[in-house]
């Protein structure tokens, strides 16, 4: 089959993705991922083709979020906030309408380009399936992820159906400005939503039933796979620097915010090191998109580097827990210090301290040397949290998410 793979974001939105085209590569298919340019490389190492989306807003929207939180808190700043979202998925429109194949057999979307991507598919009459990083459908077994997460109870339905509004008001003039392109009458985002749903559209989740488990009040055709882990090229290495590193002492710690831009890299930095100094552990730190920079005789600072490879080696990870990230951290069997910053990374970390794999989540807004070096040192310090994270990257090792979804593609082909 011809198979295109349409997500957006940031690494932590594509990287998933690369391991599940490759499978699918695998298994016989002509498989292309569409997404920014600047992941031209890691699509590459998998062996797949590309297609780039004609825009990529994410690093300002993103940048955008930084300043809101740099400067004083008001409504105002927060309405900016939601304006610049608005933009970032106005600006996916055409990147779906240039970027779909026409030839293609199937189409999968991630989350964020399915409110659009369904619609172009279906005007094309591309068959079409979801493959999401979130859960988004409302359940009363667990809170939206957009929200603090929850125990089981029938209000969660409701505030699933709340989120999900929200959510459809973010994609609304990008969905006006879709329909005008393609000549369609407007049918509003929320009633695509509900469209979506009465038609049972299939969608599978790329996260393990060992850390949500599929609720029992989910429709048929939704599907939670597994995790699909990002793909690493055969021919990459370690640099020297960190090699040397890891054998001159004890594990160190990780710590890494990915995509984020959570304020002062400086400040951030200083905090770092003062905390790890303070918990009498080595560190990793790796840069990311927040630019951090630490190097003393006790921690190095390194650029991109796969999680596969560095988390098993260390003995915890600090961390945005987002939702690749969290992922990470879990597969290595090491205990988690989770200091989330926004969207989803709330409701990952504490789901994190539900499975008993870390000693509790510490918000950015309240993270301080002090309160880091003692979370870490409970979750290096207590065995529990290690012993735990080991049993769970057990169960997680027997699972294979890419290959179901490679399975239901092979069975809707037939």
């Amino acid at each position: 089959m011809r198979i295109q793979i349409i997500t957006a974001g940031t690494m932590g939105s594509v990287a998933p993705y690369t391991g599940l085209g490759h499978r699918l590569f695998a298994e016989g298919h002509d498989v292309e991922i569409v997404t920014h340019a600047k992941f031209a490389d890691v699509v590459a190492c998998c062996g797949l083709r590309m297609r780039a989306l004609a825009a990529d807003p994410f690093e300002d929207l993103l940048e955008a979020h930084a300043r809101m939180r740099r400067g004083p808190r008001s409504p105002l700043a927060g309405v900016r906030f939601v304006r610049a979202t608005e933009r970032a998925a106005v600006s996916l429109v055409d990147g779906i309408l240039t970027g779909i194949d026409l030839k293609a057999d199937l189409v999968l979307l991630s989350a964020i380009t399915a409110p659009l991507g369904r619609v172009v598919a279906d005007y094309h009459a591309l068959p079409s399936m979801g493959v999401f990083l979130q859960p988004d459908t409302p359940t009363s077994a667990f809170s939206p992820c957009t929200t603090a997460w929850r125990p089981p109870g029938h209000v969660n339905r409701l505030r699933g159906h709340v989120a999900n509004a929200l959510l459809d008001a973010v994609y609304a003039a990008a969905n006006r400005e879709l329909h005008t392109r393609l000549g369609l009458a407007h049918r509003g985002t929320h009633r695509l939503r509900v469209a979506r749903e009465r038609a049972g559209w299939p969608i599978w989740h790329g996260f393990s039933p060992s850390v949500v488990p599929r609720p029992a009040d989910w429709r048929p055709g939704l599907g939670v796979a597994g995790y699909w882990w990002p793909h690493e090229c055969a021919d990459w290495q370690p640099p020297a620097l960190v090699t040397d590193f890891l054998a001159a002492g004890p594990p160190p710690v990780f710590v890494g915010f990915g995509s984020m831009m959570p304020g002062d890299p400086g400040r951030l930095a200083g905090l770092t090191a003062e905390a790890l100094r303070r918990a009498g552990m080595r560190g990793v730190v790796q840069s990311g998109w927040a630019g951090l920079s630490v190097l003393n005789d006790d921690v190095i600072t390194v650029g991109p580097i796969p999680h596969g490879w560095l988390m098993p080696r260390t003995a915890a990870v600090v961390h945005h827990a987002g939702a690749g990230t969290t992922a990470a951290g879990l597969r290595a069997g090491v205990p988690a210090v989770p200091v989330p910053v926004l969207t989803d990374q709330p409701w990952w970390a504490e789901r994190l301290t539900r499975l008993g794999v870390s000693p509790g989540a510490l918000p950015f807004a309240r993270l301080t040397a002090d309160r880091l070096a003692a979370a870490l040192r409970r979750a290096t310090g207590e065995p529990r949290f290690a012993r735990r994270a080991t049993e769970l990257a057990a169960r997680l090792g027997l699972e294979d998410g890419a290959g179901a979804v490679a399975r239901a593609v092979a069975e809707r082909g037939r």
